[in-house]
């Protein structure tokens, strides 16, 4: 079986090209939050997954949910992904086209874990540092992590800063060993 990442894919690719042609980046990316939020119901998971309900009841389900929040264009997707038997892929869906969001955007989603919570002026340094550093803007998220003992570390991608107590230490400890 193909991996979920493989399958949603051709769906997020498309739906970037509709979104960025008609200048709908952001409606698009809300829907798909929406839609991802929906799906990751355990009643609806239940549901979409259940063999007698037919594809078009399937996407009524997901659709009535959200009556009012999904454009046009939206509602046909979901019918799309249902005839298709997709619907279970929409979380990754919505990773991936936020991806080739930010990419178009020149944005980089920072994942910044603390030992303490950061206050707004510090984050802000932190992120004009980040975008000096990556010559992009940052989009930062940060999680307090106690276990870091102090000081952060962020994750860009697949590259780590880590300027923590606990990564110096252990740092410190393989050195020692060497």
């Amino acid at each position: 079986m193909a991996e979920p990442s493989t399958i949603a894919r051709p769906y997020a690719e498309a739906v970037f090209k509709l979104a960025d042609a008609q200048g709908k980046l952001a409606d698009w990316s809300m829907a798909l939050a929406n839609l991802s939020a929906v799906a990751a119901d355990r009643r609806v998971r239940s549901a979409i997954g259940d063999p007698n309900l037919s594809d078009a009841r399937a996407a009524g389900l997901v659709i009535s949910i959200l009556a009012g929040k999904l454009s046009g264009d939206a509602e046909n997707f979901v019918r799309v992904l249902a005839e298709n038997s997709r619907l279970d892929v929409l979380s990754e869906i919505r990773t991936q086209f936020d991806a080739l969001k930010n990419e178009r955007e020149g944005v980089v989603e920072a994942n910044v874990y603390t030992a303490f919570e950061m206050d707004p002026a510090q984050l802000a340094d932190l992120v004009a540092r980040l975008e000096k550093k990556t010559g992009r803007k940052v989009r930062a998220r940060v999680s307090v992590d106690q276990s870091l003992i102090g000081g952060v570390k962020i994750v860009i991608g697949d590259k780590v800063i880590d300027g923590s107590a606990r990564g110096q230490l252990g740092a410190l400890e393989n050195a020692l060993k060497a």
